[in-house]
């Protein structure tokens, strides 16, 4: 392991805190950082006035993604499949959650943020695309880092470009260097802050697998486990 990837877990957080960490609040980081205009940094007070969208609230990425906005001042939207979802990505933090399946998202969301929506955190483009066009804000961005619903999108052109709003594609593993030393500050920070939780409580769900269940551990995720697998190697 590079040295520059080994963090220090602070006291104050837990085990399994520090091992629901990684991937997931990385990739919402670079997602929440890449807006024209926006902040390269997260923290109190750096996205106060913004709103952000985050696509499947109750998803481990969604979840990292409400609670890194929160604890940045940003205004923070979430759309879910239905009520369950609804109450995890409430745990997290979200002020507003839309049933994508009952509601009008887009003229909720035109209620919510009468300017647009700054960053979209998105988790199924294929699904989303033309419906993320239209609530852009000037200047606005599109975060995409998984393919959820389709592997191939159909891109709005002129909703994209009279906003000037850009698509960006987001895998954490081979993002810049100068992104993810900021990313990992970042992260440690709102850990010594306790702005980022794991758990039930934080609309996150911990599912426990000793070592030899490794296997089952693997099966639950591709199964869709809602929230995070952990494996226990000591008992």
């Amino acid at each position: 392991m590079p040295a520059r990837h080994v963090v220090l877990l602070p006291d104050v957080a837990s085990f399994d805190l520090g091992a629901s960490l990684g991937v997931p609040f990385l990739t919402a980081h670079r997602c929440l950082t890449v807006t024209e205009g926006g902040p390269t940094r997260l923290g109190p007070g750096t996205m106060d006035g913004r709103t952000v969208l985050v696509a499947g609230g109750a998803g481990a990425v969604g979840n990292a993604a409400i609670q890194l906005v929160r604890w940045s001042d940003a205004t923070v939207i979430t759309t879910v499949s239905g009520p369950d979802k609804a109450n995890l990505a409430a745990r997290a933090g979200a002020d507003h959650v839309l049933n994508y399946r009952q509601q009008d998202v887009v003229a909720e969301t035109r209620a919510i943020a009468p300017d647009g929506v700054n960053t979209f955190v998105e988790v199924s483009p294929a699904v989303n695309a033309a419906l993320d066009a239209e609530v852009l804000a000037r200047h606005g961005s599109v975060a995409v880092y998984a393919d959820n619903g389709g592997s191939a999108m159909e891109l709005p052109v002129r909703p994209s470009m009279v906003p000037n709003a850009r698509w960006q594609f987001v895998l954490v593993y081979n993002a810049p260097h100068a992104w993810r030393a900021r990313a990992l500050e970042d992260v440690a920070a709102a850990v010594l802050d306790g702005a980022v939780r794991v758990g039930d409580e934080a609309g996150l769900p911990l599912h426990h697998y000793a070592l030899d269940q490794a296997g089952a551990a693997h099966a639950a995720v591709e199964n869709g486990a809602v929230g995070k697998v952990l494996i226990d190697v000591h008992p």
